[in-house]
């Protein structure tokens, strides 16, 4: 059976480090995940090529939104946050999910955060989406979303109605105030909250899903005030234990040696 990551670029992906290693594990010797280029115009006439022997595709950027337009059915939270980042591939039906979301989620729970009332969102692009939808799902009602351009909160709109919750719209300059949220889940690409220093509210969680280079200067930041942080490896684990279920049909993945293999691909890099 066969299972890969597509996007572009993809070189870089340590999604097969984590696959490979659960399949190892559990003793799956007769699976393989791979990796593959394929940009947005190529991605149809890829699905269309796989025969009976695939199971399933992880797709990142710039796949995610594209691939509900290539799937027979959709979760109904791919379908709130209008992106999948899984192609689920079985009795030739293809079903795109998004595991970005609850695997937010998993990974808050590990460190004992399981419900938020207060939640906060620094930038509002594709990563805040399943950001939104982990919020709902940890118990929140209303979201506040900082960023540096209005339009862009503007276009979450659709999705934090859908997921039925009130979103409340902050300019950039204001991003300091995020301190004062239970859970912060940071989406914005390196560099950009460098600047912010937040006075950080007792028993505050911090989600950057950046992680490399890591530590950013606002979890550094974070921790230096007690602040519980997690980083992208966390979300990049939680979202492919969920894929790796879903396409082998195994219920209970073998998380330990799939973590040890990623953190192990990362040698700047120790898991604690």
């Amino acid at each position: 059976m066969r299972a890969a990551v597509l996007g572009k670029p993809i070189e870089h992906s340590l999604s097969p480090v984590i696959h490979n290693a659960g399949y190892v594990a559990a003793g799956l010797h007769d699976w393989t995940y791979t990796r593959h280029e394929c940009d947005e115009p190529a991605l149809a006439r890829f699905v269309d090529s796989l025969d009976e022997t695939w199971a399933g595709l992880s797709l990142t950027m710039p796949l995610k939104e594209i691939a509900l337009t290539v799937a027979d059915d959709a979760t109904p939270v791919a379908e709130a946050i209008g992106a999948a980042n899984t192609l689920v591939l079985r009795g030739g039906r293809r079903l795109a999910d998004n595991t970005d979301a609850p695997g937010i989620v998993d990974a808050l729970a590990e460190v004992g955060l399981t419900a938020a009332e207060e939640v906060a969102i620094l930038g509002a692009g594709g990563s805040a989406r399943a950001a939104l939808a982990a919020a709902q799902s940890l118990g929140a009602t209303a979201v506040q979303v900082y960023a540096r351009r209005r339009e862009a909160i503007a276009e979450l709109e659709p999705v934090a109605s859908a997921l039925g919750l009130r979103l409340e719209a902050r300019g950039w300059e204001q991003a300091a105030e995020v301190g004062g949220a239970d859970l912060v889940i940071a989406t914005v690409p390196k560099g950009v909250t460098d600047g912010i220093r937040p006075i950080w509210k007792p028993g505050a969680v911090l989600f950057d899903i950046l992680y490399d280079p890591w530590p950013t200067a606002l979890a550094a930041d974070a921790e230096k005030q007690g602040v519980q942080v997690l980083d992208g490896l966390a979300l990049l684990l939680a979202q492919a234990v969920r894929q790796w279920t879903q396409f082998t049909g195994v219920d209970e993945a073998p998380v330990t040696a799939m973590r040890e293999a990623l953190y192990g691909a990362v040698p700047s890099r120790k898991h604690a």
